[in-house]
């Protein structure tokens, strides 16, 4: 062979010498080898293929497993060189099986089955066909398992019902293909929902959570159905008022010395009482603005009838401002608190319960015997309210007796009647709160027939009347639309149940009431209003 890195010298013309002795590499020709020649094998008999495909687990062509059998190529495509094409020819089928012995039988020289012997030589590999096919172990258990599950994406049926072929599946035949649940797996469940069944803490949980749901919404109704809440407040005075709410720091009191008296309206009210001298009547008058007074026995003792609730309502919200009692507590309807007179408790039956401010307001607005006894007993009794009043200064006003006091064993007087009345006015016995309350109870009295009928139109009362057959009466704060605020208290003594008694109350109301509407009575703001003493 010549060295690649001389010169080539084939084109030197003939005769010429070359050099070193060397003569050029003739180019050899060698014929080009004949081109393979396509051959088209026989398939396999029936029976031969038939066994390749149960061995392999496939199925064949009768196989009952697939809803459409499997389509065998009957015209074969011609064999060529590559490997994978010549694996196929030799099973006789299109597809190419995935067997770990077949795949090994690739390396090897493939051998087709021919009835002439042929040989095909190629650049590597060489051809021929056996007479015989070797023989293959059948599959162990555990690989015919792996073979299963490797072929579980084919569409294989194994359900009992045919799924028909669509172009597009939906959603019901995903669940029509879905396998029958084994009596195994129904077991399971039922184990799974009786274990479910059985969780204790899970019902504890949600009935606390039910409770609270519950105490939540029965607080909102309670709060939104509390008498205390529905009773109407007077901006003016709340907001007018100096006195500060402090339930357990009320003010002391400090009754203001009385300015001049009233001389005119004095002589009016005994000419008014002169044409029936058989009425003794008992009138004391504050005006709050000016300090002045009218004193007509304003000291004697009088039958204090229904008006002696004044004083018990003005302790039962004292007690309320000292946390001794709530509004909203129940108080129950007894058998010896029971009277008979005015009133509707009367007529209910014994053991039902009512809120305390209910009670009160059925004894002030009512004028309710039962309701008043009620309070009494919750005070702590007689004896109790009357050191309370003695406190206060009201050295005659007094409790005896339980209502209905029909002989007129209560006694108090104007003055003292007065005197309370200011006091509340003062926000010296009470906190502002409890003195709103008080006066708007006072101002739903239903007796509207003795002072209320003398006074115009435009003008608001808070008051209390009393009565029984030997005495009428009428309590009150008095504000007028020209904003003069007095307090009146007449008390009459009169023979059983006399009218004319009632109509000196009125007269005297409307005598009060024309007198302070003139200009010269304008009131006269002073540093502090008027008290009794």
């Amino acid at each position: 062979m010549g060295n690649r890195h001389q010169p080539d010298h084939s084109e030197q013309e003939p005769g010429q010498e070359y050099p070193s002795g060397l003569r050029p590499r003739q180019r050899r020709h060698r014929p080009k080898p004949p081109p393979l020649q396509e051959i088209k094998p026989t398939p396999l008999p029936l029976n031969q293929r038939r066994q390749r495909l149960s061995r392999l687990h496939l199925p064949t062509r009768n196989s009952p497993e697939l809803e459409k059998p499997l389509l065998v190529r009957s015209r074969l495509q011609p064999v060529s060189s590559s490997r994978s094409q010549l694996g196929r020819s030799q099973l006789g089928l299109g597809i190419n099986p995935r067997l770990s012995k077949l795949r090994a039988a690739g390396s090897k020289p493939l051998q087709p089955q021919s009835h002439s012997d042929r040989q095909i030589k190629g650049n590597r590999n060489s051809i021929s066909e056996p007479n015989a096919m070797p023989e293959l172990k059948p599959l162990s258990a555990g690989r015919k398992r792996r073979q299963e599950l490797k072929r579980e994406p084919f569409p294989v049926a194994r359900a009992t019902q045919v799924i028909p072929n669509r172009p597009n599946p939906t959603r019901r035949d995903a669940q029509f293909a879905k396998e029958p649940s084994s009596p195994t797996q129904k077991n399971k469940r039922k184990g799974r929902s009786q274990k479910r069944a059985f969780r204790p803490l899970v019902y504890i949980i949600r009935l606390l959570i039910l409770g609270i749901g519950i105490g939540a919404i029965a607080g909102t109704l309670f709060s939104a159905f509390d008498p205390a809440s529905q009773l109407p407040v007077n901006a003016n005075d709340s907001v007018a008022s100096p006195a500060i709410d402090r339930p357990n720091q009320v003010n002391q009191m400090t009754p203001m010395v009385l300015k001049e008296e009233i001389a005119v309206l004095k002589t009016q009210f005994q000419t008014l009482a002169t044409p029936n001298a058989k009425l003794q009547p008992g009138v004391f008058l504050v005006d709050l603005d000016t300090g002045g007074y009218v004193d007509l026995q304003g000291e004697s003792s009088f039958p204090a009838a229904s008006m002696i609730k004044v004083p018990i309502l003005v302790a039962f919200f004292q007690d309320v401002d000292a946390g001794k009692i709530k509004l909203d507590e129940p108080l129950t309807l007894e058998p010896d608190v029971i009277a008979t007179g005015s009133g509707e408790l009367q007529y209910q039956k014994p053991g039902r319960q009512y809120t305390a401010l209910e009670v009160a307001t059925k004894m002030s607005a009512i004028s309710d015997n039962t309701a008043t006894n009620m309070i009494i007993k919750r005070l702590g009794g007689v004896q109790a309210l009357n050191q309370r009043f003695q406190s206060w200064g009201l050295t005659a006003t007094t409790i005896n007796n339980l209502l209905p006091d029909l002989t007129g064993t209560n006694v108090s007087t104007p003055k003292d009647l007065a005197n309370v009345m200011s006091m509340v006015n003062q926000g010296q016995l009470l906190s502002v709160r409890s003195r709103d309350r008080l006066l708007n109870i006072m101002q739903a009295t239903v007796n509207n027939s003795l002072i209320p009928k003398g006074l115009g139109p435009g003008a608001t009362i808070a008051h209390k009347t009393g009565d029984i057959g030997s005495l009428v009466g009428d309590v009150g704060l008095v504000d007028m639309p020209n904003g003069k605020r007095y307090i009146l208290v007449a008390m009459v003594k009169r023979p059983h149940n006399d009218g004319s008694a009632s109509e000196l109350i009125r007269n005297i109301s409307r005598t009060v009431y024309n007198y302070f509407k003139q200009p010269s009575a304008t009131p006269i703001k002073q540093n502090g209003s008027a008290g009794v003493s």
